[in-house]
């Protein structure tokens, strides 16, 4: 008996294949990097017990473990015959090629490289998820696997008598580890031991090969509108860059296909999708494309664009493609470092909203930008110079209704802090800013306009900070600011400045405005109260209050903007988030007059090991001015919750509290285990319109897991009873 530990050094000269020895020897100088490039791996065989039996003949026996190139292959008793270069194992048996493959064994045959040879009531494990157990393994060049009269499954099984969930019989399998393929022959695929499909041939990735060519999961599909489909798609790996997906999809209603093509560059990626359909409900081809990209150029320029298009109005809503309502186009090329920001944008908008035209809407818009950050060391501060350039476009020759505008900007400001007594914080801030504009196909209107706008302001700040005795962080800042802009608006159609939004990351500003073509005049101050509350077990609250006070009022802002009068509406915010995942938060408008509401929303989250719940609730007054003739009021609930191992649900809800009834729901149904994933969903959609009618669909996949790289959640395992 040979003492175990002594025995990698003693074998490992020992077990090596005769034909290295000479090739040991002769190594000179010269040779010497050839050599050791060329030379043969060094076999290790370990185990509690060992006798040799002449000069060719090696016994091993015990917790006998042997390595070489990375496998390693346990076994009871091992027999080496040093004339063969053979390996006689005894099972049971444990050989792992990797860390993706793992083959189980009672008895086998090897060479001393693990590399040929044959192993009889074998399983092969793949990547802890695939299964193929079979009456023998047969080892070719280290590179092929040989099974015969196999069994593939992912799902456990736990006996002989219980069969899986699904399984593939065959009467062959090779393993190509090269190529990372499954190549079977004669194939059966089996439900609960049902034979369901046959196919004389059947090539499939294995679980380590993250994208191949072929098909992937079906999909059935019910739609009121366009009947029962089925849905087909299939991946082409075209390179180790990019990959093409095609889908047909076919209903008693429609002929589609639908395409993802990707690529990614040294540089950068693009990606797109689209479609193409044949339907009852409306005549000709319909389709949709959309595309984006993003790309890395020289001196820290990135290029980027997006492109999105549909041939008509009710496309993407009919087949629940997107529910978009307007698209834009963009292409851009960006600059940001430090101190500077360079933008150059062209962009194009497709309204799909019923009563809108394209021709009379800004469709084209062209965009220019630079902003550059000084610090003079004389004034101290900041110096910001801002320069842009904008223009839009609309296809119609009508005047007014066919309205272009073209501006030009210049801003130059500065700004600095400091710290008073009793750490008040103090920001001051001073500027000029000039713009033009030109103006065509509209009467009403100069042809072109300059203005010049001086402004300056001043912030004070004052936080004050507690730590309650439960280790709980209070601060509570009180802020306000006053300014003066000087100039007029321009004799201008708005066409910009349509929508504004008054919230607290603008109560301080002096301009509320989202664009240059109109600016807030005149003095003006803002009031405002923070209080933020850090908790002691993590989590957090935070509340703001404010109101803005003009000379005059500003008619270009809208009733509902909150900022019509002289005195803005009360703006109130706030949101809590708990240690356990909860999240509130809530943003409104109080009318100074009556406290009325002129814009609200509110949104919760509850998140949980199991799930997570969310609700939001918007509401907008009827104005005018932003298109809105009729008051917004609607709730959204969605969901998701796994209320055991393997089941999930989702659900989804939008309610329309103005003409009382549901606009959308939708229900999921998701079971889940090691070797099969179903997904049951039902939505519906309520609302119609002269473009779209009211729909109900119904999808329906099954998933046969297994055969992907995806990460394993060992949660949705079975366990066997005993």
């Amino acid at each position: 008996m040979m003492n175990r530990r002594l025995l990698p050094l003693v074998l490992a000269a020992l077990l090596a294949p005769a034909h290295a020895l000479p090739v040991l020897a002769q190594q000179d100088a010269q040779a010497g990097t050839r050599a050791e490039a060329e030379k043969p791996k060094d076999a290790v065989l370990i185990a509690d017990n060992l006798r040799l039996i002449g000069r060719n003949k090696l016994i091993a026996e015990g917790n006998v473990e042997a390595f070489y190139d990375g496998m390693r292959l346990n076994a009871s008793r091992v027999v080496y015959d040093r004339k063969a270069d053979t390996l006689a194992i005894e099972g049971p048996i444990t050989l792992t090629d990797g860390e993706d493959v793992v083959i189980l064994a009672e008895s086998g045959e090897l060479d001393l490289g693990l590399q040929n040879g044959l192993l009889r009531g074998a399983r092969m494990i793949m990547n802890q998820q695939l299964q193929l157990a079979a009456v023998q393994i047969s080892r070719v060049a280290g590179r092929y696997s040989q099974l015969y009269k196999v069994a593939a499954t992912s799902c456990r099984v736990c006996d002989s008598k219980t069969p899986p969930l699904w399984q593939i019989r065959a009467k062959k399998t090779t393993h190509d580890q090269e190529t990372r393929q499954l190549y079977f022959e004669n194939a059966q695929l089996r439900i609960m031991d049902v034979p369901v499909f046959w196919l004389p041939r059947l090539r499939l990735p294995d679980p380590t090969v993250e994208r191949a060519t072929g098909f992937l999961i079906p999909e059935l599909q019910q739609n009121t509108q366009l009947g029962l489909g089925l849905k087909l798609p299939y991946f082409i790996k075209m390179g180790d860059s990019r990959d093409l997906t095609l889908t047909p999809y076919l209903s008693s209603k429609t002929k589609t296909v639908e395409l993802r093509y990707r690529q990614a560059f040294r540089n950068g990626r693009l990606e797109f999708n689209g479609a193409l359909s044949d339907d009852t409900i409306h005549t000709g081809t319909r389709g949709y494309l959309f595309g984006n990209g993003l790309f890395d150029l020289k001196r820290d320029y990135k290029l980027s664009f997006n492109i999105e298009a549909v041939t008509d109005r009710a496309y993407l809503v009919e087949y629940d493609y997107s529910d978009k309502d307007r698209l834009e186009s963009e292409a851009a090329l960006t600059r940001v470092r430090r101190d500077e920001y360079i933008r150059g944008a062209l962009t194009s908008y497709q309204t799909l909203r019923e009563g809108e035209d394209n021709s009379t809407l800004p469709t084209i818009i062209g965009e220019v930008s630079y902003e550059k950050r000084i610090f003079p060391k004389a004034l101290g501060g900041e110096a910001r110079l801002s320069l842009g350039a904008h223009s839009h476009y609309r296809y119609s020759d009508l005047d007014i209704d066919g309205r272009d505008i073209s501006r030009a900007d210049a801003d130059l400001s500065w700004r600095n802090s400091w710290t008073l007594p009793a750490g008040i914080r103090a920001e001051y801030h001073a500027g000029l800013a000039v713009d033009g504009f030109a103006v065509q196909q509209d009467s009403t209107a100069l042809d072109r306009d300059t203005v010049v706008t001086p402004q300056t302001s001043l912030i004070l700040r004052w936080p004050w900070m507690k730590s309650a005795r439960n280790g709980a962080i209070h601060v509570i800042e009180p802020v306000a600011m006053i300014g003066w802009t000087g100039g007029d608006n321009p004799n201008l159609p708005n066409d910009e400045s349509t929508r504004v939004e008054f919230d607290e990351g603008n109560l301080l500003s002096l301009s509320r405005f989202p664009s240059y073509d109109r600016r807030e005049r005149g003095s003006q101050a803002a009031l405002g109260l923070y209080w933020t509350r850090l908790g002691p077990r993590g989590g957090s609250s935070t509340f703001a209050v404010g109101q803005v006070y003009r000379e005059t009022a500003d008619s270009n802002f809208s009733v509902t903007s909150g900022l019509a009068g002289a005195s803005s509406d009360l703006l109130v915010a706030g949101q809590v988030q708990t240690p356990r995942g909860l999240t509130l938060s809530a943003r409104t408008l109080l009318s100074d007059q009556a406290f009325d509401v002129t814009k609200a929303e509110a949104r919760a989250d509850w998140q949980m090991p199991r799930g997570g719940f969310g609700a939001s609730y918007v509401w907008l007054g009827a104005d005018a001015a932003e298109d809105r003739a009729s008051t917004v009021s609607e709730w959204w609930l969605d969901g998701s919750y796994r209320f055991s191992r393997h089941w999930s649900g989702t659900a989804d809800w939008r309610y329309d509290i103005v003409s009382d009834r549901t606009a959308e729901a939708g229900l999921g149904l998701i079971y889940r285990n090691e070797c099969v994933q179903l997904n049951l969903s039902l939505s519906r959609r309520f609302t119609s319109s002269t473009i779209v009618e009211p729909s109900t669909s119904l999808g329906f996949t099954v998933r046969l897991t297994g055969f992907s790289a995806d990460s394993i959640d060992k949660s949705y395992t079975r366990t066997c009873r005993n």
